[in-house]
């Protein structure tokens, strides 16, 4: 997608990526790995880590499996601890990870609700906690948080995922320009739909499904870039943006056809 990235357009030594395991997260570690950057790579399952470090073995990089449950502040905490106990500072910390379970209202519940809040908006926040004090500290670093486009509007069947997409958006909007002038970037990204096991869950066509991979490249070349939010395919994105701007009375009854459509 981008046959121009190569080492000499990777400014980042060491790397922080949360949701390692698989998808964009394991896409885009793989894909810095090749590039020479050391990657601490963090996931709930080890032995998806330990796969992706025995595959990137051969790099000139180098892939450091990390398991943590980013529900967890206290396995965060001491995460960083031995970061400062081995003297290591990521340049470049992107929180990724997240789930998504596509339900109607029909099967809406506070409990399913809070199960992926706590992952896609809390456990971030659970991350950002600790990323922003560290690179506070020194007046430096660059943070990315995935998001998605999903949180520009309400979807179907995507009530708490795009709730929480929305929240991180916001969330992020306010934190840069309180980050003006302290040194630290941060930046949001916002794919379309990208084929992961997330998607997979999707029953309904995917207009300009992309891979992993030109996800991963499509990220690179975003964090090198000077802009607030990463966002791709760019002319998909480009219609959902128009979609943000409609009227609740065009939106909605829309977005009811294009899911009776799907369906």
């Amino acid at each position: 997608m981008f046959s121009n990235i190569n080492a000499d357009s990777c400014p980042w030594r060491v790397v922080w990526i949360t949701g390692a395991g698989r998808g964009i997260g394991a896409a885009l570690a793989k894909h810095l790995c090749r590039l020479g950057c050391t990657v601490y790579g963090s996931s709930r399952s080890l032995d998806e880590l330990i796969r992706i470090q025995r595959e990137m073995a051969a790099t000139p990089g180098r892939f450091i499996p990390v398991p943590l449950d980013i529900r967890r502040p206290t396995q965060i905490s001491a995460l960083f601890e031995r970061w400062d106990k081995e003297n290591v500072s990521p340049d470049l910390m992107v929180l990724n990870a997240g789930t998504h379970n596509p339900d109607g209202a029909k099967a809406f519940s506070a409990q399913s609700c809070r199960r992926l809040l706590d992952v896609n908006l809390q456990g971030t926040i659970n991350c950002l906690d600790f990323a922003l004090r560290h690179c506070l500290a020194k007046r430096s670093g660059q943070i990315a948080v995935m998001a998605s486009v999903a949180g520009y509007r309400g979807l179907p069947s995507a009530a708490a995922y795009c709730a929480s997409k929305a929240a991180l958006i916001s969330l992020c909007e306010s934190l840069y320009m309180d980050l003006h002038d302290s040194g630290v970037r941060l930046q949001v990204i916002n794919p379309g739909f990208v084929r992961t096991p997330l998607t997979d869950k999707n029953t309904f066509q995917m207009p300009a499904l992309m891979e992993p991979e030109q996800a991963a490249e499509a990220i690179h070349r975003g964090l090198l870039s000077s802009r607030f939010e990463i966002t791709f395919p760019a002319r998909f994105v480009y219609w959902l943006k128009l979609l943000r701007i409609l009227p609740h009375r065009l939106y909605l009854p829309l977005m009811r056809w294009v899911a009776c459509r799907s369906a």
